[in-house]
């Protein structure tokens, strides 16, 4: 399917490896223009030069995205050196295990800005040049926001705020035409995935008791397919679709567990 987002400037923050990267992998297979943004300047500069290799056209800007000033300069950046902004993808993030027992005041806002705030401040900086584009705006969420997990408070307050502000934004960019959708993540084996698995005594019997739960093929979801609806929600294709949390997750966070 021809997405029509050839040559569209997409912004991707931490887009450099695990589920960020396989979204940039998918749209520059689109023709789409990259601007990845991250704080991990060694795999920020690995990833742009192999999407570069792949014929892409990428760029990037280093940031701290718990830092308002690195933010807004990192979108300043985009527009520098593009003119436009026709998607935003936030990405970055981190389930940083900040606990209701065990955590506390500070660990928790840590959390809440590692997670969540750079959400809005993407959007924020992003905004005067997604109205002039009609573009759109694509939230990677958790189902740990309608689920809980456990030891995670930090976490799943940040994507529970992620979800609201999907619809939020949906109802406020209406009058614009810039649609906001969510794509929901549960079991997909990144490199922070594999290094939370590994902090188990057993970890590949802890990883097959994970993918025996996940109803469609008792495995894992690829960042690739988590990357395709993510496109999918960026393009025309998806032209009457806002407000959304999609579920990209074999059926693990709704389906009945006795399947």
């Amino acid at each position: 399917m021809n997405l029509n987002l050839k040559d569209k400037v997409i912004v991707v923050t931490g887009g450099s490896k695990g589920i960020g990267l396989g979204i940039c992998k998918v749209l520059a297979d689109e023709g789409a223009i990259l601007f990845i943004i991250g704080r991990n300047q060694p795999t920020i500069i690995k990833a742009a030069k192999e999407l570069e290799e792949s014929g892409a056209t990428v760029a990037y800007a280093f940031a701290e995205l718990t830092n308002p000033d690195q933010c807004k300069n990192a979108i300043d950046s985009v527009i520098e050196r593009f003119g436009k902004i026709d998607g935003l993808v936030n990405n970055a993030g981190v389930n940083d295990g900040v606990s209701l027992e065990n955590g506390g005041y500070e660990d928790f806002m840590a959390s809440l800005q590692k997670n969540l705030v750079h959400y809005y401040l993407m959007a924020h900086h992003a905004l005067p040049e997604l109205k002039k584009s009609k573009g759109a705006i694509v939230n990677i969420g958790s189902k740990t926001s309608v689920t809980g997990q456990g030891g995670t408070s930090g976490y799943a307050a940040a994507n529970g705020g992620r979800n609201a502000l999907t619809r939020e934004w949906a109802v406020e960019l209406l009058p614009y035409g810039i649609r906001v959708n969510a794509v929901m993540v549960a079991e997909c084996f990144t490199p922070l995935y594999e290094r939370w698995i590994k902090t188990f005594d057993e970890p590949e019997k802890k990883l097959k008791g994970i993918t025996e739960r996940i109803p469609l093929e008792n495995r894992m979801t690829t960042a690739t397919e988590i990357a395709n609806t993510v496109a999918f929600l960026l393009s025309d294709a998806s032209s009457h679709t806002t407000g959304q949390l999609v579920y990209v997750d074999g059926g693990y966070t709704h389906l009945d567990r006795a399947l």
